[in-house]
């Protein structure tokens, strides 16, 4: 098995040298062997591993998530399927909650866009984008004060 230095995978993989040390802190890659001289010597699989946790990342799935789907990935005889369906079925939600929330907002900054900025100016702590953006909830829909 080929062994590479961090920096190789870092490289192949086209992410920061970081990056390979957090996934590795946060238990997305197994611990590296180590060379006489100390230096992190990682498999070829973790340059995979890695394309894959940002690809993964670039759809939407968490890193706890992600650690999930890595863990079924890496089992060679079991494949619990009823756990993969329960996290997609949860993802379907979660994309589900996020598409209402972005169309909410989307809907909000038309409004906005369609109003002459000069037109009726308020002062900036009634404006409502800045106040839908400081709400913890942007679900809530009082803000359509135009």
């Amino acid at each position: 098995m080929n062994r590479l230095t961090i920096s190789q995978v870092a490289g192949a993989a086209n992410v920061n040298l970081e990056t390979v040390k957090y996934y590795e802190k946060r238990g997305l890659l197994p611990k590296p062997a180590r060379s006489e001289s100390g230096y992190r010597m990682y498999s070829t699989t973790a340059v995979e591993d890695i394309r894959l946790i940002k690809r993964a990342q670039d759809i939407g799935f968490s890193l706890n998530e992600i650690k999930q789907l890595l863990a079924v990935i890496n089992q060679e005889s079991y494949f619990p399927a009823e756990e993969i369906q329960a996290l997609a079925i949860a993802k379907i939600k979660e994309i589900n909650e996020k598409i209402t929330r972005l169309a909410s907002f989307k809907s909000l900054l038309e409004q906005a866009v369609e109003r002459p900025a000069h037109f009726d100016p308020s002062p900036k702590p009634n404006c409502p984008v800045l106040k839908r953006l400081r709400k913890d909830d942007a679900n809530e829909q009082n803000d359509r004060d135009f």
